[in-house]
């Protein structure tokens, strides 16, 4: 079996698991995030010759890679293919010109209209496949800042043997974003509004894998993008605008959890050659503020227009900071524990610079995001969502640059109807498919930020 099919801990004190267990489990049991043993590599000419080619093989080409004897090739060309069937555009990832040699990567031709059906839509498919393979049932928890909880019970909803329960901070997602996940109408969904940030509904999700013995009676895992086949699917895309530009790119990615942009570091890591990696950021700052002080500090959370970025700890960093100490786990393991106690971290000048030859970033706040999204309007006719709007912004505080600039647009403007209206006076148009769940009858549960409660509530629907 090759070493990229083999996955370790950030942490180091978990055993080497395979690509089917990374996919069932989310998180490491020693609390880190799995990452290949080794990199899969692709020369130049490989990802020279995905030009042209279609989406659904280049990601064959890139996920084959690593998984190893968890599937057979046919398997995982099935769900594919199964997962990208009902896409808006057949090119799943098709890259929109803007001017000069900007270009936007639209993401969000999915059945939720936000990037997180590209990943999803492939790991809700090989999740229910692994369980019927070996038996059994699984809970999955996810905490979501608003497009990962929508995603995911498109994904999985009515699935056999899979409870979801999707916890989101009451009032802080958008209208569209929350109903898309409250009016499922499928039995194994459970949807918590939870009184308190995105950071402590992932907190909890956090506390909830620590419970062990929990965790293993109830077959606890994650979907969200702390789980590894998440990034390995989403960096599909940065190989797909490559390979179709001819020419390395840099990329601009409206970043919160670090996911999106990390799958950039790690197509890198697999041979693609790109410019730079700009992470953009809403006033919820702390990416910007690691990579440009050096200091990684939790702050309050601040309510934003671009509300799927509300974060202020961002779990996969973790993963660049891995990558860029050597693969120190002793470090890492540390540094996140000190983190999870002081909520800050001086990051190590060596370990800092290996962060600053890779990335750049850029915040923006709510005033610059409705005056981008105004802008645009007015000169191209184009209307775009305030998260694109942020890396927008990013993209024009960079300045002019020699090489193609992609903005990552990761989704529908429709889904923040509210944002858009107020930057260019009218309302986004409204997607069919976003428009039935406006009529639909709600179902959530409105729930304090406390870990023994959710548990509870988690118990009480698995034994109903």
């Amino acid at each position: 079996m090759s070493q990229s099919s083999q996955f370790i801990s950030t942490r180091g004190e978990a055993p080497q698991a395979s690509f089917a267990d990374v996919l069932l489990a989310g998180l490491a049991p020693d609390g880190g995030l799995y990452m290949p043993a080794a990199w899969p590599h692709f020369s130049a000419a490989e990802i020279a010759g995905f030009k042209g080619k279609r989406y659904q093989d280049v990601a064959f080409e890139i996920l084959s890679r690593f998984v190893g004897d968890s599937f057979t090739p046919a398997e995982l060309r099935e769900d594919i293919e199964a997962a990208y069937a009902g896409f808006e555009r057949p090119e799943i990832a098709p890259l929109s010109p803007m001017s000069g040699n900007r270009y936007l990567l639209e993401l969000f031709h999915g059945p939720t209209f936000a990037f997180k059906d590209i990943a999803l839509q492939i790991l809700g498919r090989l999740f229910a496949r692994a369980l019927r393979q070996r038996g059994g049932k699984a809970t999955i928890v996810a905490a979501t800042s608003g497009d990962t909880g929508s995603a995911a019970i498109a994904a999985l909803g009515g699935l056999p043997n899979i409870e979801v329960f999707v916890l989101h901070p009451k009032g802080r997602v958008s209208e569209v974003q929350r109903r898309q996940m409250t009016t499922s109408g499928h039995a194994n969904v459970h949807n918590i509004a939870l009184e308190g940030s995105f950071d402590d509904a992932q907190s909890i999700v956090k506390d909830l894998f620590a419970q062990k013995d929990f965790a293993r009676e109830v077959g606890l895992t994650a979907v969200n993008s702390i789980n590894f086949v998440r990034i390995a699917a989403q960096s599909v895309y940065y190989f797909t605008a490559s390979a179709a530009l001819e020419r390395p790119a840099t990329f601009i990615v409206p970043t919160g959890n670090f996911g999106d942009i990390f799958a950039g570091e790690a197509a890198e890591r697999m041979g693609l050659v790109a410019k730079r990696l700009v992470i953009a950021t809403n006033s919820n700052d702390i990416m910007a503020r690691a990579l440009n002080e050096g200091i990684y500090a939790a702050g309050e959370t601040h309510h934003t227009i671009s509300p799927s970025m509300d974060i202020q700890m961002a779990s996969n960093f973790e993963r660049a900071l891995f990558e860029a100490s050597g693969r120190d786990a002793g470090w890492t393991r540390l540094a996140m524990e000190n983190f999870a106690r002081d909520r800050r971290l001086d990051i190590p000048e060596p370990v800092l610079a290996q962060l600053r030859a890779r990335y750049d970033a850029r915040s923006t706040d709510d005033v610059d995001t409705l005056t981008t999204i105004n802008a645009i309007a007015g000169t191209s006719g184009r209307i775009i969502d305030p998260h694109t709007a942020v890396a927008v912004n990013a993209l024009r505080k960079l300045g002019f640059r020699e090489e193609p600039m992609v903005v990552l647009s990761t989704a529908h403007p429709a889904k923040f109807a509210d944002a858009v209206t107020r930057a260019i006076g009218t309302p986004p148009p409204m997607p069919e498919g976003l428009r039935r769940v406006l009529d639909l009858p709600e179902k959530l549960e409105i729930m304090p930020n406390k870990l023994s409660l959710i548990r509870q509530f988690i118990s009480s629907r698995l034994a109903g």
